[in-house]
């Protein structure tokens, strides 16, 4: 760029300045946004994905580039594996030599390091940069200085807009920094360049729009050109619109084929869960898989209003490990539910127990609760408690743990589901997980199996011992309790008939670990 066009760039801004068109704040430091996370550690590709030999790091910079000896036949992007992005606030630096680069957002991955959705958009010219485009969709949504209303029939209303095209280009840097700033909040999104607003859109075309999904940086097919990125932030948004989120975390492969399958068990009740909001008025939940346990993404619980945990316990137990306690504790503090499931209600006494009898009022503990495989008998439920919607007292085979260690006094503490426990299973010999005196000495007594609690500070938390057996989730009563109660440990109302749902043999083969067996716990 020669320094004649810059200093013609620099009297249009300042000509855009004295008639008010562009409002210029300067790239923000980042440091000083409170909830922003890096997403980018500045040395390396940890964490996103794009295909070999266009992508690389440089001195804290991530470098996308097309050369003539080594183009790109389409449009490819490096894809952010750590997660999906919903409601959210992104700021990264660009600079572009050449072509033309883009921001992808809640999009597809279509395979092959392809995405499509929408982009906010920039280039080397004069005339996309700061607009709203959906790649492989329905193209530019919005230009640089609209506001644009998308109807439910696709059809475009504009509002008041943002400024003339030319003023708004002229806060951009060409060749060099530039601060690009994302914000979607439900249907609402805004490209921001260097603090100034260039384009706003809301996007009332369910049929077309989308509410989550990838986020990638975009490498353009055809003359050679050089994008780079650098100082990526996230900070994920309370979502808008009355929504809740619920943030499921499946723990690592431990048992046999068919045992504690947290993977395939979280997946196949987020689908159920999905199936039924697209054929029912669902309350409004967003739901978040991570599985192999501890999400690599940092701001995976930011914006939560509850988190489930199917998980191995005990020393072992995702929470327990590094600050993490401190971490859901916080969470739970402002209100945010929390359940757990079989042998993720499990944690060491001196080290999550305390915490457990905050966050969901009770907890499996050592030397006082017990692990028996048995056939449920003469079940009871909490008729009268949202969580027991359209269930009905059942049967099944499993590892039902009782005789947790409940909060006192246990107000707020409701027994949902119990059941009297052969007293074969009393019989064992002591040890931390098998017998005690005080199991033995209830020979016959009703056992609490699935309890729901409210907090006298706020939230909700909920427990479940069941669940050894990924087979079980083909009963449809234990499956109804356990969809009703992350609906209701979110905050949200649960359906008077609960929540119905039709689980397949193939849907129960689905996501299956491929993992050897190993010794119990």
């Amino acid at each position: 760029m020669t320094g004649v066009r810059r200093r013609k760039s620099l009297s249009l801004f300042f000509l855009a300045l004295a008639i008010g068109a562009v409002s210029w704040q300067g790239p923000s430091c980042l440091a000083e946004e409170v909830g922003f996370v890096s997403i980018f550690n500045g040395t390396s590709l940890e964490g996103w994905e794009g295909k070999p030999g266009f992508w690389r790091v440089e001195d804290g910079v991530i470098v996308g580039e097309t050369t003539p000896e080594n183009p790109t036949k389409g449009n490819t992007f490096l894809i952010w594996r750590q997660g999906l992005v919903d409601d959210f606030e992104l700021v990264l630096q660009y600079r572009l030599t050449g072509g033309n680069s883009g921001i992808q957002y809640r999009s597809k991955d279509l395979g092959d390091f392809v995405v499509g959705g929408y982009q906010g958009d920039f280039e080397s010219g004069t005339k996309y940069s700061g607009i709203l485009y959906e790649e492989k969709g329905r193209g530019i949504l919005a230009l640089r200085g609209e506001r644009i209303s998308i109807k439910p029939d696709g059809s475009k209303q504009k509002g008041e807009p943002i400024g003339e095209a030319v003023a708004l280009q002229a806060a951009i840097k060409p060749d060099d920094w530039n601060e690009y700033r994302i914000v979607a909040r439900g249907p609402k999104l805004q490209h921001l360049i260097n603090g100034q607003l260039m384009s706003e859109t809301v996007d009332e075309q369910a049929d077309k729009r989308s509410m989550e999904g990838v986020l990638a940086l975009q490498l353009h097919a055809g003359p050679p050109m050089k994008a780079e990125f650098k100082d990526i932030r996230l900070k994920r948004l309370r979502l808008a619109d009355g929504r809740k989120k619920l943030v499921m975390l499946a723990g690592r492969p431990s048992h046999a084929l068919g045992e504690h399958e947290f993977r395939a068990g979280t997946m196949l009740l987020e689908n159920c869960l999905d199936s039924y909001a697209a054929s029912h008025d669902l309350p409004p939940l967003v739901t978040a898989v991570y599985t192999n346990g501890w999400p690599t993404d940092p701001t995976a619980f930011d914006n939560a209003d509850a988190v489930f945990f199917f998980a191995d316990g005990g020393g072992g137990h995702p929470v327990v490990q590094s600050n993490r306690l401190a971490q859901i504790d916080a969470l739970a503090k402002r209100g945010v539910g929390v359940a757990c499931l079989h042998y993720g209600v499990e944690v060491p006494k001196e080290k999550g127990g305390p915490e457990f009898l905050h966050w969901i009022g009770g907890y499996f503990e050592t030397h006082w609760s017990v692990n028996p495989h048995w056939m449920l008998k003469e079940t009871e439920l909490a008729a009268d408690h949202p969580i027991c919607r359209g269930v009905q007292p059942f049967e099944t085979q499993d590892e039902w743990y009782y005789h947790m260690r409940f909060v006192e006094p246990p107000a707020g503490l409701t027994m949902i589901l119990s059941a009297v426990p052969p007293d074969t299973t009393r019989e064992r010999p002591d040890g931390p997980h098998s017998n005690n005196p005080t199991v033995r000495a209830n020979k016959g007594g009703r056992e609490v199996l699935a309890w729901a609690y409210e907090r006298p500070t706020g939230g909700r938390g909920f427990g479940c011992t069941g669940a050894h057996f990924h087979k079980n989730w083909d009963n449809q009563d234990f499956r109804t309790l356990m969809l009703n109660a992350l609906l209701w440990t979110a905050g949200l109302d649960v359906p008077t008939n609960g929540v119905s749902s039709t689980v397949t043999a193939e849907d129960l083969a689905a996501n299956l670990d491929d993992k050897p067996a190993r010794k119990k716990k």
